[in-house]
Order: structure tokens, then C-alpha cells, then sequence
């Protein structure tokens, strides 16, 4: 019988952050979801965030945010996803020595889609613009292929 392993706390977080995300892409790329699915993927993405506040760097928060800013949104929840999708924005430019191009277009993309959802028309499409503008920016064709794609799928609210 194989031994246990062993892992250190920060290694448990690390990996309890990892598969709390992927939980959350299972449940976002399902077309239809119970309740209990809803209330799992709210909570994996707040748990995902947590472990990586542990073991992560403020990219890994910023990302974090992100993801929960994406579950509040598609599940009609305003004022959460704005919060979050917010605060994405902001640890974007406050650890930008850390982020990837990308994540940029992301945290724009993240504001311009919940303000849709809310229905401020003047500043989802002021963010959509600067989604575009930095997604254009993207410097790696597989990345910006991938943003751009997600950033014309989804659900927009009736925005766009």
C-alpha cells in the first residue's frame, strides 16, 4: 500500500486553489444547472480566491476576482459581479509589474459585462471598448485568438 502523501499547508492551498477553479470552469460551461450547482460554483470561486490569497501573488488574487466576477455575472447577481469584477480592475493596476497582457483585457471585459448586466449601457460599452483596444494589444496570436473569443461569446445581457 502506497504511503500517504504528505504536503505542506502552502502546498495544500496551492492545490485546493487549483481545483477549485477547474470546479468552477466545470460548472460555467454547463448549459443548464441546478441551484446546487449554482451555490457550488459561488462558493469554489470564493474558495479558489482564498487559497490563492495563501499561495498565489496578486496575480493570482486578480484572477481570482476575475473568476468571481464571471460567476456573479452569469448568474444575474449585479451588485456581486460588479464588486468583484471591480476589484479585478483594481489589482490590475496594482500589480501590473505581474500581469500578462491579457489580463488587462480581461479585467475590462470583467467591468464592461457586469455593467451590462446591470444595464449601464454608457459604461459596459466604454469597457468594451477598452476590451477591444487591449485585446487588439495582446501580443501572443493564441492569447488574443482566446480572448477575443471570449470576449464575443457569452452571455452580454442584451448588451452589444
Amino acid at each position: 500500500m502506497d504511503e500517504p502523501k504528505l504536503y505542506t499547508l502552502e502546498e495544500a492551498h496551492l492545490h485546493f486553489a487549483k481545483k477549485m477553479n477547474g470546479k468552477v470552469w466545470e460548472l460555467l460551461q454547463k448549459t443548464e444547472r441546478s441551484k446546487v450547482e449554482e451555490e457550488l460554483m459561488v462558493h469554489a470561486a470564493h474558495a479558489s480566491c482564498y487559497h490563492w490569497l495563501i499561495a498565489g501573488t496578486g496575480l493570482h488574487h486578480q484572477r481570482g476576482e476575475w473568476l468571481i466576477a464571471r460567476v456573479y455575472t452569469e448568474l444575474g447577481q449585479t451588485d456581486s459581479a460588479l464588486r468583484h469584477a471591480l476589484r479585478c480592475l483594481e489589482l490590475t493596476r496594482e500589480f501590473a509589474d505581474l500581469m500578462k497582457d491579457f489580463d488587462l483585457a480581461y479585467a475590462y471585459e470583467a467591468v464592461a459585462r457586469a455593467n451590462a448586466l446591470a444595464g449601464n449601457c454608457d459604461e459596459a460599452a466604454r469597457y468594451l471598448q477598452l476590451a477591444r483596444e487591449s485585446g487588439q494589444a495582446i501580443g501572443d496570436a493564441e492569447d488574443k485568438r482566446t480572448f477575443l473569443g471570449d470576449l464575443n461569446g457569452g452571455n452580454w445581457h442584451g448588451f452589444q
